[in-house]
């Protein structure tokens, strides 16, 4: 196995991502997060801006909760009047995606990565979750909020990240079933949640030359 990609899904606050970070920078990995918006928008030629404003949000209404536009792999033609629609951007991103997945080892933060690579063979899908008390610590550290306000914003976070994910994948965003890995980060911390991480590349991918 040349290339592994890791994509590693996170509840807001549990460090999802600076353990993503982490595990990059030990299996000398390249790291992907909001990185991908850029290429996204390199290469349809669409302005970043509106692949930021889009990003793990979806319309607040009705109707677009309700309705599903499950990922399949197209592409909208710029002569489309969708080419620049929420769901075309999610389209480029996932083109992204799939070419990482085919050109390098990388480690790839949320955007659904972990459903867009599910038929790779070369894929290890991670969920990092932790209990609330524990998001709120975590989020303390970077947000200047009352802790009121913080445990909203967690959890409007974690809703939108949730709607997101159903929107164009079908599936629950917390159904273990999803994913090849889930941690504890508040349980193992986020050295021994890389070390977890490891161990299971080891075993997945025993040719894959890995850092004791």
């Amino acid at each position: 196995m040349n290339k592994v990609v890791i994509t590693v899904a996170r509840q807001y606050g549990s460090g999802g991502r600076t353990i993503g970070e982490m595990l990059a920078r030990d299996l000398g990995f390249k790291y992907y997060d909001k990185e991908i918006l850029k290429l996204a928008s390199d290469d349809s030629g669409i302005n970043e801006e509106l692949f930021e404003k889009a990003d793990e949000h979806l319309k607040n209404t009705k109707l677009f909760k309700i309705a599903r536009n499950i990922y399949h792999g197209e592409l909208i033609p710029p002569e489309s009047d969708e080419f620049t629609s929420n769901d075309n951007l999610f389209n480029y991103q996932a083109k992204i995606i799939k070419g990482l997945a085919e050109e390098e080892s990388c480690v790839i933060i949320g955007r659904c990565a972990d459903y867009i690579l599910r038929d790779y063979e070369n894929v290890l899908s991670v969920f990092i979750h932790a209990p609330e008390d524990f998001c709120i610590n975590e989020a303390m550290k970077k947000l200047s909020l009352p802790l009121k306000e913080i445990d909203k914003y967690i959890n409007k976070t974690d809703r939108r990240k949730a709607e997101y994910y159903k929107y164009y994948t079908g599936r629950e965003w917390t159904d273990a079933r999803n994913y090849d890995l889930c941690l504890n980060s508040s349980k193992l911390g986020f050295e021994r949640c890389m070390e977890e991480i490891k161990a299971y590349l080891r075993v997945r991918f025993p040719d894959l030359k890995i850092n004791k």
